[in-house]
């Protein structure tokens, strides 16, 4: 296991640019973390950033404590290898519509109608775009 106290490496960003789920944990309190998949991009900038309803528990969470991490594992059948990204999110007001139209096309099959007509459901409502700034990347490959 190896800790780089807070950016990605290009071998990260090659791994995180694979259509992949991550598990997205939010501090809750006093409640214990309740991670959830998501979609998400690793950026240019080494940020990691998801889009979500501006509604959705984890915003309204991380509204009070800022503090998010995702882990993101390579699947069965491939060497074991894992990522974990943790540090400040923000929650941004715009490009959550761009960015869930660029996973969508990443993690769906458009010319399905059924996926196409899903898309369309996302970008009718409202969005948000959360954005993790790294602060710790722990990664393990075997």
């Amino acid at each position: 296991m190896n800790t780089d106290a807070s950016s990605l490496t290009t071998q990260d960003l090659e791994f995180l640019r694979r259509p992949l789920h991550g598990f997205l944990s939010v501090a809750g309190g006093p409640h214990p973390p309740q991670p959830r998949p998501v979609w998400f991009e690793a950026t240019a900038e080494g940020t990691i950033e998801l889009f979500t309803d501006p509604d959705a528990l984890k915003v309204r969470r991380l509204r009070l404590d800022p503090r998010a991490s995702i882990v993101v594992a390579a699947p069965v059948g491939e060497r074991e290898r894992w990522l974990s990204v943790a540090g400040h999110t923000t929650v941004e007001p715009g490009g959550a519509h761009d960015l869930a139209a660029r996973l969508a096309a990443r993690y769906w099959d458009l010319s399905d109608p059924a996926r196409a007509a899903d898309l369309a459901g996302i970008l009718a409502a409202d969005q948000v775009r959360l954005v993790i700034h790294p602060e710790a990347v722990t990664r393990y490959r075997y």
